[in-house]
């Protein structure tokens, strides 16, 4: 296994390429851990390697990858175990939105949107887990959002559905893993400066927000980190979001979809 500096210890992030996920590998660099990144865009994973390698001394190495492609994990899987790297650190960042309506774009783009954001990071996890229980130590920071706590709004029709289910999930994970050695979190951002808004198509819409709103993607990256370290099994980043979403649990369900309905 090919060690880094500080700890000996080797992170896997997906969706590496940029916002969040670049900036958890930057994070991860910072305290030591050697990376495996892996997105679609080879161009960007390896200027991104090259750049913390540089500036942090540990080894990063590029997986390049389609998570929409149901073989994906099992090769990236498959490429570990051939080059001896054990993961000690999972985080499952890769996901983008489809902002038209569910009935207005076809199934295939809806089903590739459930692989890469449900599907995928279940199998990751699924794949790296009985590793980590093994050796006693393991982190896996899911990255879902504060709209998994949310009631559901035109458009996007799966991407707050995405979210509920990966908060669900990691929950459960979390209670499993007790005394294992191995902490999972949910990392559970708002609106964050990333280039996600310019991929759905939304910036134009969601620039009119207040600036209140928006949170910095390296910031988002270390509260998630310092929770999964903590073993902390939600992270909600941001006092303006932890308000939110107390206030929406605290309101009656079906007031809160009539609210979503008129958005």
């Amino acid at each position: 296994m090919t060690e880094c500096p500080k700890y000996g210890k080797t992170a896997l992030i997906t969706g590496a390429s940029s916002g969040i996920g670049a900036a958890m590998a930057g994070v991860l660099a910072h305290h030591g851990f050697g990376l495996v990144l892996t997105a679609r865009r080879a161009a960007r994973l390896d200027q991104l390697a090259d750049e913390l390698q540089r500036a942090y001394g540990i080894v990063a190495r590029v997986y390049p990858g389609d998570l929409a492609d149901p073989e994906t994990c099992a090769r990236l899987a498959g490429a570990l175990e051939r080059d001896g790297l054990a993961i000690d650190f999972l985080v499952n960042n890769a996901g983008y939105g489809i902002s038209e309506r569910f009935r207005d774009t076809d199934w295939q783009r809806q089903r590739d949107f459930v692989q890469v954001l449900m599907t995928a990071p279940c199998e990751l996890t699924h794949r790296l887990l009985p590793g980590m229980i093994r050796r006693g130590y393991g982190r896996i920071l899911n990255v879902a959002s504060v709209a998994g706590f949310m009631p559901g709004v035109r458009g996007n029709t799966l991407y707050g559905a995405s979210k509920s289910f990966m908060i669900s999930f990691s929950q459960s994970l979390h209670t499993e893993q007790q005394g294992t050695g191995v902490n999972v979190c949910a990392l559970c951002p708002g609106l964050t400066y990333t280039e996600f808004h310019d991929v759905t198509g939304s910036r134009r819409r969601m620039q009119r927000l207040p600036r209140f709103f928006w949170l910095d993607a390296g910031r988002v990256a270390e509260a998630g980190y310092r929770a999964v370290m903590r073993n902390q099994a939600i992270c909600i980043p941001g006092a303006q979001y932890r308000a939110i979403v107390s206030l929406v649990r605290a309101l009656p369900p079906g007031l809160t979809h009539r609210i979503a309905a008129a958005w």
